[in-house]
C-alpha cells in the first residue's frame, strides 16, 4: 500500500486553485460587527425542543458555533470545527479518526452522542457512534452548529444520551453566487467550490469538495498509515410555497483511507433528504421529513458493510389556548445492514434488518409570565430491546429580560448496537464437543444502558457586550457495558457496569471594542465508574470507556487590526487522560487574514504552535503525535 503522504495530484490542484481564484468578496460573516453579542442571544435555535426559540430562552446547556467562529478559526474539517464548542471533548486519535463526546465516556468508538447534519442522523448501528472519516460538508456553507450537552432523548430518541450535535447549513437563498476556496500546508490540502442560483419559487446551490490528509506518526516515530483522501459533492434546493417551505438536499462521497499491512479502506455513500414545513389553519404547523441514506465501507482484512436506511419523521406544533405550546409526532426508521465478515471477527448474522419506531409529545406550559414548564415523553421501540420510555421535565424562569434560570430532569438510554449483540470472534471458531469456541460470543442478553440526569443552569446577557452561561450537572448511569467471561469459554457483553458523572460547564463572550471580541469556556467534570459485585469483567475496565479529562478550557480572540487585516487566535488546555495516560497539554492555533481587495482574502493558519508535537489519545507506545503546522487558505466569492 502506498502511504498517503503529500501525494502530488491534489497538491497540484490546490496550487492551481490558489493561482486562479479571483473575483467576489469573502463572506460577510467574518466581520465582527455583523452579529453583536446581543443579536447572538436572539439567534433562533431548533435543537432543544425541535421548535424555533431564541437562544436566550432555551432551557438547556447549548452552545452555538457561529459562521463567524468557523470562518475566523481556520478550521477545515468537521471534527476540528467541533473543538470550538467548550462543552465537547475532542481528541484526535490519528490522521482520520477522532474521539468526540460530551460529559465523558470518550473513546474512539464513542456511543453516547447523537450527530445530525441538516436533520439527517449520521449514527451507525454497528457501534452506536459516528465514522468521522466519512463525514464532511463545505465549511463555508454552515450557518451554525448547535451543540447541546446533556440528554436529548425525549426529542431525538435513544442514543442522544450525553449530547446532541446539530450541524445546520445555510439555506440556498443565503448562499447565492459562487464561492471557491483552497487551502494547503504540510499536512493537509483541500479545495472546494459552490455555486447558487434561482429557480422558480426558490433557490438552489451545488458544491464539490476534495480533501487529502497525510499520515501521522506515533510516539516511536513509525508511520501510522492513517492518512486519507475523500471527494464529495452535493446540492440543496429550497422553495417558498406561499408560506410553506420545501427543502430537498443530497450528497455523494467516496474516499480511500490508509491502513497498515493491507489495502486501503474504501468508503462511499449517498443520501437524499426531503423536508416539508407547512403552516396549518389555527396557527399550527406541520413538519414532514423523509431521508434515504446509503453507505458502504470496505475494510480489507476486517469486514465490508453496506447500510441502507430510510427515515420518516412527522411533527405537529400547535398552541392550545394561551398557556400551552404542544409538539407531538412520531417516526419510523428501517435499516438494512449487510456485513461480509472477515476471519478475525464478524457480525452474526451478517445480514439484518433493523427497525425503530417512536411516538412523542412535549408540552411547554406557561405557569406565569416569567415561569415555564416543559413536560415531554417519547416511547421508542428498537430492534433489540423493544419499548423504551424517555421522559423529560424542564423548568425555565426569566427573572428579567436578560436572565434565564433553568433546571431539568431526564431519563435516556443507549440502545444496543450490533457490536453489543452480534459481534463474534473468530468468525469461524474451532468446535470442541459440538460447542463453538468463540473468544467473543456476542451479547445475547445485552440490554439498553440507562442514565438519569439532573441539570441546573443560568444564562445571562449582562450587558450588550458581555454574556455568559453556567450549568451544573449530575448523571447516574446503570447497566453499562462490560465484557464478562462465560463458563464454556470466551466472553460475552453484559450490563454489569455503573457510574456517575458530575461537573460544571461554563462559557462567556465579551466584546470590549468594536474590532475585538473575546470568548472563553471551561469544563470541570468527574466521571466515576465501577462494576456490580457479580461482574468479572475481562477487559480490565476498558469496556467502560471512561478515559476522560477532568478539566479543559479555551480562550479565543478575534481582532480586526484594520479593514484589511484580521488576527485571531485560540488557546486551549486539556488536563490529560488517566487510562491510558496521556499528558496534559496546552496549544495555540492562530490565523492572520489579509483582505487582498474587495474580492479576495488570503489567510495564514498556524496549528499547535506552542510545541513541536503533542499527543491527545491512546496508549504510550502506539498513540499518534500531532506536530506544529502551517497552511495557506484562499477564499473568493463571485
Amino acid at each position: 500500500m502506498q502511504p498517503i503522504r503529500k501525494q502530488p495530484v491534489l497538491r497540484h490542484a490546490i496550487a492551481a486553485s490558489l493561482l486562479l481564484l479571483s473575483g467576489g468578496a469573502l463572506a460577510d460573516d467574518q466581520d465582527l460587527p455583523s452579529l453583536s453579542l446581543e443579536q447572538l442571544s436572539d439567534v433562533v435555535v431548533t435543537s432543544v425542543s425541535r421548535q424555533e426559540e431564541r437562544l436566550a430562552n432555551a432551557a438547556a446547556s447549548i452552545y452555538i458555533i457561529s459562521a463567524t467562529d468557523l470562518a475566523r478559526s481556520g478550521v477545515l474539517t468537521l471534527p476540528e470545527a467541533l473543538r470550538l464548542a467548550p462543552n465537547l471533548q475532542v481528541a484526535r486519535v490519528d490522521a482520520r479518526n477522532y474521539a468526540i463526546t460530551a460529559r465523558g465516556f470518550n473513546s474512539a468508538f464513542q456511543n453516547k452522542l447523537l450527530v445530525l447534519i441538516d436533520g439527517r442522523s449520521v449514527y451507525t448501528p454497528l457501534f452506536s457512534g459516528v465514522f468521522w472519516d466519512a463525514q464532511d460538508v463545505l465549511i463555508s456553507d454552515i450557518e451554525r452548529i448547535e451543540v447541546i450537552s446533556g440528554p436529548g432523548a425525549t426529542i431525538y430518541g435513544a442514543n442522544a444520551v450525553n449530547g446532541v450535535i446539530n450541524i445546520i447549513t445555510k439555506s440556498s437563498k443565503d448562499s447565492q453566487g459562487g464561492l471557491a476556496a483552497a487551502a494547503g500546508g504540510d499536512e493537509l490540502r483541500t479545495a472546494g467550490m459552490r455555486y447558487g442560483g434561482r429557480i422558480r419559487n426558490g433557490h438552489y446551490r451545488m458544491y464539490a469538495k476534495a480533501i487529502e490528509v497525510d499520515d501521522t506518526f506515533n510516539a516511536a516515530g513509525a508511520d501510522t498509515n492513517t492518512g486519507f483522501r475523500r471527494q464529495q459533492a452535493g446540492f440543496r434546493a429550497d422553495w417558498d410555497l406561499g408560506g410553506d417551505g420545501l427543502r430537498i438536499s443530497g450528497d455523494a462521497y467516496q474516499g480511500r483511507l490508509g491502513q497498515t499491512g493491507t489495502r486501503d479502506i474504501r468508503v462511499s455513500g449517498a443520501n437524499l433528504t426531503t423536508a416539508l414545513d407547512k403552516r396549518l389553519d389555527g396557527g399550527s404547523d406541520l413538519h414532514v421529513g423523509l431521508i434515504f441514506d446509503h453507505t458502504e465501507r470496505n475494510q480489507p482484512g476486517a469486514f465490508s458493510e453496506r447500510l441502507d436506511t430510510v427515515d420518516l419523521a412527522l411533527q405537529h406544533n400547535v398552541r392550545l389556548g394561551e398557556n400551552h405550546r404542544l409538539s407531538w409526532g412520531g417516526g419510523y426508521r428501517n435499516a438494512s445492514d449487510r456485513v461480509d465478515n472477515g476471519p478475525a471477527f464478524g457480525f452474526l448474522p451478517g445480514d439484518v434488518r433493523l427497525h425503530w419506531a417512536n411516538l412523542f409529545a412535549q408540552d411547554e406550559i406557561t405557569l406565569s409570565p416569567g415561569l415555564k414548564a416543559t413536560v415531554g415523553l417519547k416511547l421508542e421501540r428498537n430492534h433489540y430491546t423493544g419499548l423504551e420510555h424517555l421522559p423529560n421535565l424542564r423548568l425555565a424562569w426569566t427573572p428579567g429580560a436578560r436572565h434565564l434560570v433553568w433546571g431539568s430532569l431526564a431519563r435516556s438510554v443507549r440502545a444496543p448496537s450490533r457490536i453489543d449483540r452480534d459481534l463474534y470472534a473468530p468468525t469461524q471458531p474451532p468446535v470442541l464437543g459440538g460447542v463453538p469456541q468463540f473468544a467473543i460470543a456476542g451479547g445475547p442478553d445485552f440490554v439498553s444502558e440507562v442514565v438519569k440526569v439532573a441539570e441546573l443552569g443560568y444564562r445571562s446577557q449582562m450587558t450588550d457586550t458581555f454574556s455568559y452561561s453556567l450549568t451544573a450537572f449530575r448523571g447516574d448511569y446503570d447497566k453499562l457495558r462490560t465484557f464478562e467471561p462465560r463458563p464454556q469459554g470466551g466472553s460475552v457483553f453484559r450490563n454489569l457496569g455503573k457510574g456517575a458523572n458530575k461537573g460544571v460547564e461554563a462559557w462567556w463572550r465579551w466584546q470590549p471594542a468594536a474590532r475585538w471580541r473575546l470568548s472563553g469556556g471551561a469544563v470541570f467534570q468527574d466521571v466515576d465508574v465501577s462494576f456490580r459485585p457479580e461482574s468479572r469483567d475481562a477487559s480490565a475496565g476498558s469496556a467502560l470507556a471512561n478515559n476522560d479529562a477532568r478539566r479543559q478550557w479555551f480562550l479565543r480572540s478575534y481582532f480586526d487590526l484594520s479593514d484589511a487585516h484580521k488576527v485571531d487566535f485560540s488557546l486551549r488546555y486539556n488536563s490529560g487522560l488517566p487510562n491510558p495516560a496521556v499528558p496534559a497539554y496546552t496549544e495555540l492555533d492562530a490565523q492572520w487574514t489579509w483582505n487582498l481587495g474587495p474580492n479576495l482574502d488570503l489567510a495564514l493558519i498556524g496549528k499547535n504552535l506552542l510545541h513541536s508535537s503533542h499527543a491527545e489519545f491512546g496508549s504510550a507506545q502506539g498513540r499518534n503525535l500531532y506536530e506544529r503546522s502551517a497552511m495557506l487558505k484562499l477564499v473568493s466569492r463571485f
